[in-house]
């Protein structure tokens, strides 16, 4: 393993960390929407992360795996979706106008607490990677003084 390896692993840790903040700040952003562009209130959204590299399971991965053990690793956003586990929030305010005929008011199903949570987790992680590449780019610059 090359120490630009390292620095491909880190940088696409703080790539993923930095993509799931965006989604994060998003959720939040749309916390109090009502009515989307097709008239439901706003769906919480979610970033699943998955290992760089080839398909598990298949040949080409095992031969990928033999040949070279440490090519293409780190993380990739394999997809966003909508959080369709978690109930809609139903707050009564008959005045406002997506009120139903009771009075109630179908919201967005983000939590506050829980996105700031993860928003922190986020930051963590991405901070844990800049440091990791940094610690990379200092052993780097050491073994450059020593050539000299």
């Amino acid at each position: 393993m090359s120490i630009f390896n390292s620095f491909n692993i880190n940088a696409s840790g703080m790539t993923a960390q930095r993509y799931r903040m965006d989604i994060i700040s998003e959720n939040l952003a749309n916390s109090n929407t009502t009515r989307t562009e097709d008239g439901t209130p706003y769906r919480r959204k979610v970033v699943t992360f998955e290992e760089r590299g080839p398909a598990v399971g298949t040949f080409s991965s095992f031969l990928g795996i033999a040949g070279s053990k440490y090519d293409r690793q780190g993380v990739k956003v394999s997809r966003v979706t909508e959080d369709t586990w978690t109930p809609m929030n139903m707050v009564y305010d008959p005045s406002h106008p997506d009120a139903d005929e009771n009075g109630y008011v179908m919201g967005p199903n983000v939590n506050v607490v829980t996105e700031m949570t993860n928003l922190i987790d986020a930051s963590r992680s991405y901070e844990a990677n800049a440091t990791a590449f940094n610690a990379s780019k200092s052993i780097a610059m050491k073994g450059l003084e020593m050539a000299q």
